[in-house]
Formats: structure tokens, C-alpha cells, sequence
């Protein structure tokens, strides 16, 4: 693929006038109540439907207010409901021990005669003898006995029977991951811990490969070294050319977002990935400028909804961080960072991508998150979603701390909220609309006392009737079904 250069980037910019058009059907996505974009009524005015750009108005999407749950666990709109399919503790895998804590990333799989697969990180760091609920170390499924995390894979069947086994165990802070397009998942330990460092036995910080159809293909697991050693949170895979695009949660400083380029003549596919040389292809982070063709050191800097950056790729000298961390390896002004780089999502040609906030340490745009769209073939990084601080956040009906995030097949996205105080997942609709769709009320998730356990591992059923979520404390996986319709823009 040739270079798009700075002075390229800014010489298209300056006859378009706006740099690049905006892709995919989220389109330029506004955001939550409070949100710096609904100041700008360019982008979050009222329409000719008379929606005011906070979702209020006739025709406001979403399903309604959201209803207090009896149980105290889950508050959802009228008409929807939910089943709990696994819970740290209570319930168990095949071989009799309890569902590990902390769940995460989860991606879901299509399975014979109805059946769904999914599978379920569990983000469990430091020594497993301090961990209550660990992931069990199922012999040959092991990478480091003394890490407490790692996957587990669950099997819904059509007549609501649940089983549960391990996918990958004795791995470190599986946080987030993503699914590939041969039908695994890739899941993403978010620690640098070395051997020797917090109990551990071997490395960490690397990609690991789980197969939910054939458990024989996750014996003997084998860290994807090429992918780097770093903070991982989130990969998605370009399908069209065979890259992968990881996000890196960490700071001191801010974390990068990275593109690795498979070798030469490589064909991916279902277990391949192990089989790579631990240098093969070549991983690199970004560099962005705006349409004046100025270095930007870090996407905070982004004010407005649409704003176009160029990107640049810089190759990382160090991979596997032997001496320096990798982040920490290119001088001030190499390339551009972002606050807590979080979840990812590939659809509409590119890939959505997560920065959760940034508050004090960007005095300039103080935000409670953004959403990135990243063009692959134009080489462009476009602003969709932008939250402003949360000004309140013990009080119900604003989002902040985005993290998890899927595209719905009803339109726009669906995002888990790890912020301060209420925790929600919420859609955004194409035009920055953003509406509830369920409150965490097991956590003390109440206006008049704020929960603060995150919503995790969000993601829908292959068939789209189903939306998967998850409570990260103390691990309890949720089903969510109702009257699920296409969002009016």
C-alpha cells in the first residue's frame, strides 16, 4: 500500500475542505447527554423531526425509560428481560469447579442445530493464590500455573441449557480481545508482567488464540509473540488485507494504537497465527497530523465531531519489550498516543476504536471519551463519538468511561460504560442520539447510590436476537432479549 504523506493529506484537505468524507453507516455520531458535540448544533441541532440532539423529542430512539429490575440487578426498558448464564461462584464448568470472576471481552459464535458459543475472558491478574475464583488450570490448557486468568468458553443451547469449559487458562489479565474471520478469538492480556514479576513463572503480555469448536486446538497454549508485549486491550482483523489492529490500555506515558502487517505470502486462518515466527511481519504506531499537515501528539486534542486526521505508521524497534516497554521506545514526537485505548470493532471496512477518557491530563479537551473510525484504505483516523465530563456521575441519564463497543445490526453502536458512579450500556444512533439500554443496579447501581462495576464483553447472537453482556463484578454473563428494532438515525 503506498504512503498517504503529510503533504498529501494536507493538499487533499485543503480542495475537499473537510479532508476526507466520513465512512461507514454509524456515520458522524454525536453523543451522550452533556456531550461537548450537542454544544456544536452542526452536529447535534435539532433536526426537521424535531429531535434536539439529545434524544428527546418525538421520535427519540431507543425503548424507553429504563425500569428498576425486582431482583436488583438489571434495570430494562419495558418489554425486554434478561437470564443470567453464568455467575462467578454460583454457577459451574463441566469438570465441577465454580465459573471463574471478572468477566470481560466475550465474542459470540454460530454452533450447530441452534446453539450459541461464546467466548469469555476473564480479566484476573497477579497470583491466582490470591484469587478467589481463578480460571482452572484444565491440564494441557495451561500456559503459566502461577496467572489466575484466562478464557472460558460457554455453549447456550436452543433449550436454554448452559455448559461451560476452559478455552485457555494460566494467562494474566485478559481483558478485552476481538473475533477473527476464521471463527476464533483472540484474547488480550492487559499486563507487562515478566517472570519473576507479581508471582508469574513466564512473560506476559501477549495474544493468545482460542478455538470454540475444537478444544484439542487450545492444548498446549502458545503466546502470538509477533503481535508484541505490551498492555494489550482490544484486536480486530482486516479481512480484505490480512491486518491486525491492536489497542494498548496504559499510561506514563498514554498507550498506542498498533497495526501489525503479516509477512510475505502469509495465509491466515484457524490456528495459524501460532505458527509465526515470534518477528515475523511488522508492527507499527501511528503518527497523525490534521488537514495543515501538524504533528498531533495525542488524539485528546480532538474538540469536534468529524475532525480528519492523516496517519503515518512508525515501525516499533522492540517488540517484545525486552529492555523498554513499547510505548515507551519512540522519542516525543514519533507518534501519537491516546488515553486508555479500549475496546475495538471491525465493520463498515475499518475499525471502530475506543479512547475512554481524558480529563486533567488534557487541560485543552477534557472529554469523558471518544469513539474513532479508522479508514484503512484513506489512511484517516474520523472523530465519531465525543462524551464530555460527566458532571454528575451519581445521577442517572449520562454516559462517560466508553469501553467494550459493538455495531448493531439494529444501527449505530452499542457501548459498555466503565465511568464513575451509574453504569450503563447505551446506543448511539447515526446522527449522535444516544439512548439507555440497561442500568447495573446489583452494584448499588441506583441514582441515589451509584454503582461502580463496569458492564463488559458486549456483544450480540449471530441471529441479532440476542444481546450478551456482562457485569465485571463480580462476574455474571447476561442475556438480553426484547422487542429489538432498526434505529431511526
Amino acid at each position: 500500500m503506498s504512503t498517504l504523506t503529510r503533504r498529501d493529506f494536507a493538499r487533499r484537505s485543503a480542495v475537499t475542505g473537510a479532508g476526507v468524507a466520513l465512512a461507514g453507516s454509524v456515520g458522524a455520531l454525536a453523543t451522550a447527554p452533556g456531550a461537548l458535540a450537542a454544544e456544536d448544533p452542526e452536529v447535534a441541532g435539532a433536526d426537521a423531526e424535531g429531535h434536539d440532539g439529545h434524544g428527546h423529542g418525538h421520535g427519540a430512539p431507543g425503548y424507553g425509560p429504563l425500569l428498576p429490575d425486582p431482583k436488583g440487578l438489571l434495570a430494562l426498558p419495558a418489554g425486554f428481560s434478561y437470564r443470567v448464564i453464568t455467575h462467578s461462584g454460583r454457577t459451574k464448568l463441566e469438570t465441577g469447579e465454580f465459573t471463574p470472576s471478572n468477566h470481560d471481552g466475550t465474542a459470540t459464535f454460530e454452533g450447530p442445530r441452534g446453539v450459541t458459543l461464546l467466548v469469555a475472558n476473564h480479566e484476573l491478574g497477579g497470583p491466582r493464590t490470591k484469587v478467589k475464583y481463578p480460571v482452572p488450570l484444565t491440564e494441557g490448557l495451561v500456559y503459566d500455573p502461577a496467572a489466575a486468568g484466562g478464557c472460558t468458553v460457554v455453549e447456550v443451547r436452543r433449550g436454554g441449557e448452559v455448559a461451560q469449559w476452559v478455552g485457555v487458562a494460566g494467562t494474566a489479565t485478559n481483558c478485552a480481545g476481538g473475533s477473527t474471520p476464521w471463527g476464533t478469538w483472540l484474547t488480550c492480556e492487559e499486563t507487562e508482567d515478566r517472570a519473576g514479576q507479581n508471582g508469574m513463572t513466564k512473560d506476559h503480555g501477549y495474544v493468545f488464540e482460542v478455538d470454540p469448536y475444537d478444544r484439542r486446538a487450545n492444548r498446549s497454549p502458545k503466546p502470538i509473540k509477533a503481535l508484541g508485549r505490551y498492555a494489550h486491550e482490544a484486536v480486530v482483523v482486516d479481512p480484505k488485507r490480512g491486518h491486525l489492529y491492536l489497542t494498548e490500555d496504559a499510561a506514563g506515558p498514554n498507550g498506542l494504537f498498533y497495526r501489525w502487517t503479516p509477512p510475505h505470502g502469509f495465509r491466515p486462518g484457524r490456528g495459524k497465527l501460532r505458527t509465526l515466527a515470534d518477528d515475523a511481519g511488522v508492527l507499527k504506531a501511528p503518527k497523525c497530523y490534521d488537514s495543515g499537515g501538524r504533528f498531533v501528539d495525542d488524539l485528546s486534542r480532538a474538540t469536534k465531531i468529524g475532525t480528519v486526521y492523516g496517519v503515518d505508521w512508525v515501525e516499533v524497534k522492540d517488540r517484545d519489550a525486552r529492555t523498554v516497554p513499547v510505548r515507551k521506545q519512540f522519542d516525543t514526537g514519533a507518534v501519537t498516543r491516546a488515553r486508555k485505548l479500549e475496546g475495538m470493532w471491525w465493520a463498515d471496512g475499518g475499525a471502530y476504536i475506543v479512547s475512554s477518557y481524558a480529563r486533567a491530563e488534557s487541560p485543552g479537551a477534557q472529554h469523558d471519551g471518544q469513539v474513532w473510525f479508522y479508514h484503512p484504505g484513506r489512511r484517516t483516523l474520523t472523530l465519531k463519538v465525543l462524551l464530555g465530563v460527566n458532571p454528575d456521575p451519581g445521577k442517572d441519564g449520562a454516559y462517560d468511561g466508553p469501553d467494550n463497543i459493538t455495531v448493531s445490526p439494529y444501527g449505530g453502536l452499542v457501548i459498555a460504560e466503565d465511568g464513575e458512579g451509574v453504569q450503563h450500556l447505551f446506543g448511539a444512533t447515526e446522527r449522535g442520539r444516544t439512548y439507555p439500554i440497561a442500568r447495573n443496579e446489583l452494584n448499588g447501581g441506583t441514582p441515589e447510590k451509584p454503582s461502580y462495576s463496569e458492564f463488559t464483553g458486549v456483544t450480540f447472537s449471530p441471529d441479532g436476537r440476542t444481546l450478551y453482556a456482562n457485569i465485571q463484578t463480580p462476574g455474571i454473563m447476561l442475556a438480553i432479549t426484547g422487542p429489538w428494532r432498526r434505529q431511526r438515525p
